[in-house]
């Protein structure tokens, strides 16, 4: 078999939907391209729409069902009220679920499940929006039915939009990566599927970037290890941003990794590679948990972050807050606060990565950096939205010049916040090989939840009181 098959002529000429829309839709559709890109990008949905219109239809058409035209107790406006903030509260609950995030062309996974999750929620959060106002927003034996009638609409919405989607833009163009009867095994297994066609194989990742925009793919398959491992972290990171989706077969010695997100594509089980950053509903539920925690935690914080102030400036005179430019998300830099608690001369030699028995910590003050406690300032940074209360640890722009040298990868480490915490923070050490510290990282970006959050905030505790460092 051949290095690598070029795309031919009529492979990088776009496949047209098998079944495409009339002239005028399509002229209308393009037309609101713009507008509409411009929407999206700003975190507008159609499906907000859609949803909003299915969710309140269902919760009149249950009361009609039970009631007929005279609903009981209250005014219609008073049931008109209650099932718009019912319908605010499951979009809002849907959002921060990730049901509005772009749908991937290949191996996505069916919505019902992840739909029955949200919706359970979002009743419960309906249920308690009445135990607190004394309001019920629907009449309580309509819960039940509305979580289930909810649950199959906002489904249908999504099975209406993934249909007209799938035959607007035509299959998926897939390109293989990997060499002998696996390529081969994979051809097979698309000939049996109209969702995509292969347009091309390649046997080493060096020029994938440039074959994929040849040949106008929409998805890579990586069809074994060793190809992504010629691909890390590039061109896997770049095909990302483009928006190529990026899988990995999964043959049987991946199973032993406990892989729980397997996915299939022609009937053969992939993973969808993550190299990109959390999605936005992530982000902006992650910036609400942080600034939560700040409020919630003022009266024991505020109080403490004077006192420390007090007894730095009585041991280490006069420059109590020490600050610092850090590489931050996206690699944008600023500049991080902190308590002095080394004398003001500790880098006349230069960048110095700290250690556990520093000599340039001034006396009396070891305790607050084993007990993290010079790290309190950086609340100010988080609700500046320079960082996070957890993620991984800022680090100087020169050390990282050095560090992404020898640690491939290494970048990934800016595509979220940086945190005054994290998950190499509370299994690693002062000492910990920055190449080990950089798969609790990665492992934190993949694996991210408010769960996740609030136990290594919960562990942090653990750390600080027991010194371990």
């Amino acid at each position: 078999m051949k290095e690598l098959t070029q795309p031919t002529e009529a492979d990088t000429e776009p496949t047209p939907a098998a079944e495409p829309f009339p002239a005028v839709i399509e002229r209308a559709v393009n037309r609101a391209g713009r507008p509409l890109g411009w929407m999206w990008d700003r975190g507008f949905r159609f499906l907000f729409v859609l949803d909003a219109v299915a969710l309140f239809g269902a919760m009149v058409a249950i009361n009609f069902a039970r009631f007929g035209w005279t609903w009981p107790t209250y005014p219609r406006s008073h049931y008109w009220i209650g099932f718009s903030i019912a319908t605010g509260i499951h979009l809002l609950i849907f959002y921060f679920a990730g049901l509005y995030e772009r749908e991937v062309r290949l191996g996505h996974r069916p919505w019902l499940p992840r739909v029955a999750v949200a919706s359970g929620i979002a009743v419960a959060f309906d249920g308690l929006a009445a135990l607190l106002t004394d309001r019920y927003l629907m009449p309580r034996l309509n819960l039940a039915v509305f979580f289930l009638v909810g649950a199959l609409a906002v489904t249908g919405n999504r099975s209406v939009s993934r249909y007209f989607a799938r035959r607007r833009r035509g299959p998926s163009r897939v390109l293989l990566v990997g060499h002998g009867e696996t390529v081969e095994t994979a051809r097979r297994h698309f000939e049996a599927t109209a969702d995509a066609e292969v347009v091309g194989t390649v046997e080493r990742p060096n020029e994938l970037f440039e074959i994929v925009n040849a040949s106008q793919a929409t998805d890579v398959l990586l069809l074994d290890l060793a190809a992504f491992s010629s691909a890390f972290p590039e061109p896997l990171t770049a095909l990302d941003r483009e928006g190529v989706g990026v899988h990995q077969r999964v043959s049987a010695r991946e199973t032993l990794l406990g892989l729980q997100s397997v996915r299939e594509i022609a009937g053969m089980p992939f993973t969808r590679m993550r190299t990109h950053a959390m999605a936005s509903h992530q982000l902006r539920l992650k910036r609400l948990f942080d600034l939560f925690v700040i409020v919630v935690t003022a009266p024991i914080t505020v109080p403490s972050v004077a006192l420390l102030a007090l007894y730095v400036r009585m041991r280490a005179g006069s420059g109590v807050l020490y600050r610092q430019t850090r590489v931050g998300l996206y690699g944008k830099r600023f500049t991080v606060v902190k308590f002095r608690t080394m004398v003001p001369d500790a880098e006349s030699l230069g960048p110095q990565l700290s250690s556990e028995r520093d000599d340039r910590v001034v006396r009396g003050l070891a305790w607050m950096r084993s007990t993290r406690a010079d790290e309190l300032p950086q609340f100010w940074n988080v609700l500046k939205g320079e960082m996070s209360l957890v993620g991984p640890r800022p680090e100087r722009p020169e050390m990282i010049s050095k560090i992404e040298r020898d640690v491939a990868g290494y970048a990934r480490r800016h595509e979220l916040p940086p945190g005054v915490t994290g998950l190499a923070q509370i299994h690693g050490r002062y000492d910990t090989d920055a190449d080990y510290k950089l798969g609790y990282d990665l492992q934190y970006l993949v694996n991210w939840s408010l769960v996740l959050d609030i136990q290594i905030l919960l562990r942090t505790v653990w750390v600080v009181l027991s010194r371990r460092v």
